[in-house]
């Protein structure tokens, strides 16, 4: 049993892509935006706390409840409960780090889209890179006739089958991915600085319930998975275009944001 030569290298290819998206994103955010370190770091961790704990947590306690299995059951009922939960965590999420530990950092609006490289760009990394990093060692294991503790035949088997091009999928659905995080949390951002925008932070909820349940519901109804790409990118263009006219309506200079909102200058 050998898997495909080109198949792993498009698992290479995805893997770098899973990595390079935050560190590509950071270094441009720091000398773009001149934006500070901590919001990334921040994103980061939000992510994992909101949606890999929390939210997990969440769904441990509503899978012991009796109707659950019905919700699982039907695809368009699943895809928006999964949407609101996952929007109502992860935009939560970015509320509270920017209503308390970014707080002084609000001076520069840059940080909102460094907080976004370090949200999405963590979620590409572990779903994208650390998953492909596995796979394409459990396939070279595989090749070089190793037993391996990664997977057992099933999972060698769907390497096998899987076409080659496949690999490249999650690439491109993590670049839609990150330019939406980043453009909700311009959103949200803003509706922490502004009690005047306060709306712009359930619109950031209903508008991530409504990608992911277009995403899961498509992809549950077999919808070819490059038109269920192309779905995503196009409303990845729309929250991108709603997050710059938010920014230009709502932005302000450096220098005129007071003393104490400014961000730390002695930051490296």
């Amino acid at each position: 049993m050998q898997i495909p030569v080109l198949t792993i290298i498009f698992m290479g290819i995805s893997a770098l892509i899973g990595f390079a998206i935050p560190v590509v994103l950071y270094v441009y955010y720091r000398k773009k935006m001149k934006a500070n370190h901590m919001p990334f770091w921040i994103g980061c961790a939000t992510f994992v706390l909101f949606a890999l704990v929390l939210e997990q947590l969440m769904y441990f306690g509503l899978m012991k409840l009796p109707f659950w299995p019905s919700i699982t059951n039907n695809i368009w009922l699943y895809g928006l409960v999964g949407g609101f939960f996952a929007g109502l965590f992860e935009e939560t999420g970015r509320f509270v780090a920017f209503k308390t530990v970014l707080r002084k950092k609000r001076g520069n609006d840059g940080n909102a889209l460094m907080y976004g490289a370090g949200h999405g760009g963590i979620e590409a990394a572990i779903l994208l890179g650390v998953t492909m990093v596995m796979n394409l060692i459990y396939a070279l294991e595989l090749n070089a006739g190793i037993t391996s503790q990664l997977g057992g035949l099933d999972a060698a088997q769907t390497l096998l089958n899987t076409p080659a091009w496949y690999f490249l999928v999650g690439s491109v659905e993590r670049i839609g991915a990150v330019a939406i995080h980043v453009s909700l949390s311009v959103l949200v951002w803003f509706a922490v600085k502004n009690a005047k925008r306060f709306w712009l932070y359930p619109l950031a909820i209903l508008l991530h319930l409504l990608v992911d349940a277009v995403a899961v519901i498509l992809n549950g109804l077999g919808v070819n998975v490059w038109i269920l790409e192309g779905i995503v990118y196009v409303m990845a263009a729309a929250f991108v275009v709603l997050a710059i006219v938010v920014w230009k309506k709502n932005h302000v200079a450096a220098e005129a944001v007071p003393a104490e909102e400014a961000p730390a200058v002695a930051e490296a």
